[in-house]
């Protein structure tokens, strides 16, 4: 929940000449919902992607302020992410509502970028393996398998957003290699082809190791995305990586 109209349109601006640069990797921009239309207007002639932050997993009814997946696609949205740890953790979103906002968001057509992640209590427990598996059977059992074959996923450390702390790339990959083989059993070449992404603290001073790790096919940029020079060139270190 950052920025105004100004900040959207440089940003915007941005991201569409920064997707002429790009070959290899898939420029995502999901802002704030009153943003949508401009991100449309800006991106729609680009290769660059635009979303959501968040929806409702009904299409209509008495949620006043909600946001259908429905409504995300009159304006052409691609892509929405789910279980992003703010909405776990600030607003109580448990794993049934987001494997329920999952199954919407992939029966409309649309991609879900399905988050996981442990907390630094979690962590520090011995609890990350646990965590993160539990997450993703949350939405594995409610939406089955075949609707990860449009899907990204990505893990976000919650102890290492926002606080300049990142976990480093050999933590990082160690989870990215567990969620991969999770998905093993249940569909081997989903498994091996499905993006994981990384989020959590990625800069330009640590992008190029992260994203050279054989499992993290890209990253989920929070506060390095509100600033068009990080932004692009992270696009641009990822490109050079060849593995997003």
């Amino acid at each position: 929940m950052h920025g105004d109209l100004t900040l959207a349109a440089t940003l915007l601006s941005a991201a569409a000449k920064t997707s002429q640069k790009l070959s290899k990797v898939e420029l995502v921009v999901l802002p704030p919902a009153p943003f949508i239309p401009l991100a449309e207007q800006y991106l729609h002639t680009t290769s660059a992607k635009w979303g959501a932050q968040h929806c409702h997993f009904e299409s209509s009814g008495a949620f006043t302020g909600e946001i259908s997946v429905e409504m995300l696609a009159e304006f052409h949205a691609h892509y929405v992410l789910v279980g992003h740890s703010e909405r776990r953790h600030l607003f109580a979103e448990s794993d049934v509502i987001i494997a329920k906002k999952f199954k919407k968001i992939h029966l409309a057509g649309l991609h879900p970028i399905l988050c996981v992640g442990e907390t630094l209590a979690e962590r520090e427990a011995g609890q990350t393996e646990a965590v993160i598996l539990r997450q993703l059977e949350a939405v594995l059992s409610y939406a089955g398998i075949e609707a990860f074959a449009n899907a990204v996923l990505a893990y976000e450390p919650v102890w290492a957003i926002g606080t300049g702390r990142s976990a480093s790339p050999e933590e990082a990959q160690a989870v990215h290699v567990l969620i991969r083989h999770y998905l093993i059993k249940y569909d081997k070449n989903l498994a091996k082809s499905i993006s994981i992404l990384y989020g959590g603290s990625v800069k330009p001073a640590n992008a190029g190791d992260l994203f050279a790790m054989p499992d993290i096919n890209g990253g989920l940029i929070g506060g390095a995305s509100l600033i068009a020079d990080e932004f692009t060139t992270l696009a641009l270190i990822a490109e050079e990586k060849g593995n997003a």
